[in-house]
């Protein structure tokens, strides 16, 4: 997306475009969430991640309200938070097309039953903590009961699109 020279607009339900765009400035990391569906595992994709509090632990991320997998995570007691590494721009995809896509996978399980993902950069398994409606999104709270990390580069989001960080 290139502007030739700022924009500037007051959001209403006709520019709603824009205003999607002028959020997409804000570059993310990608996660994916996992939960225990009725099926196994179910999965989203969401950039809509951050850390809240270090004392207790709390992190939240915002799934969608018109999302078919909404009612799963937003009753979930468990579930885990996994931020992505730069190699794995096609489970995000994937993931964010179909939330059945890891269903059959063969996955670990954490302590607390949900299946996760071993390779990403950092994973954390939480219980939700507080859920508090949010505009066509809600905002989930989770306590962070363990966390795993490892180094490499991460998967970031940024004007509607996957890119790269460039760290050096």
């Amino acid at each position: 997306m290139k502007m030739s020279q700022p924009q500037s607009f007051v959001p209403d339900p006709d520019n709603g475009r824009a205003l999607r765009d002028a959020f997409g400035l804000f570059a993310t990391g990608v996660t994916i969430v996992t939960t225990t569906g009725p099926r196994g595992c179910v999965a989203i994709t969401a950039n809509s991640f951050s850390s809240v509090s270090l004392d207790p632990p709390l992190v939240l991320w915002s799934p969608a309200r018109a999302s078919c997998r909404f009612a799963l995570f937003s009753e979930a007691e468990h579930y885990a938070i996994h931020v992505l590494e730069a190699g794995q721009q096609e489970l995000a995809w994937t993931v964010a097309k179909d939330g059945a896509a890891l269903a059959t996978a063969d996955l670990a399980q954490n302590a607390e039953g949900v299946p996760v993902l071993e390779q990403c950069l950092a994973r954390f398994d939480c219980r939700r903590h507080a859920l508090h409606a949010a505009g066509d999104h809600a905002i989930v709270v989770g306590e962070v009961l363990h966390a795993t990390m490892q180094p490499g580069d991460p998967l970031t989001f940024f004007g509607g699109r996957v890119a790269r960080l460039d760290i050096n």
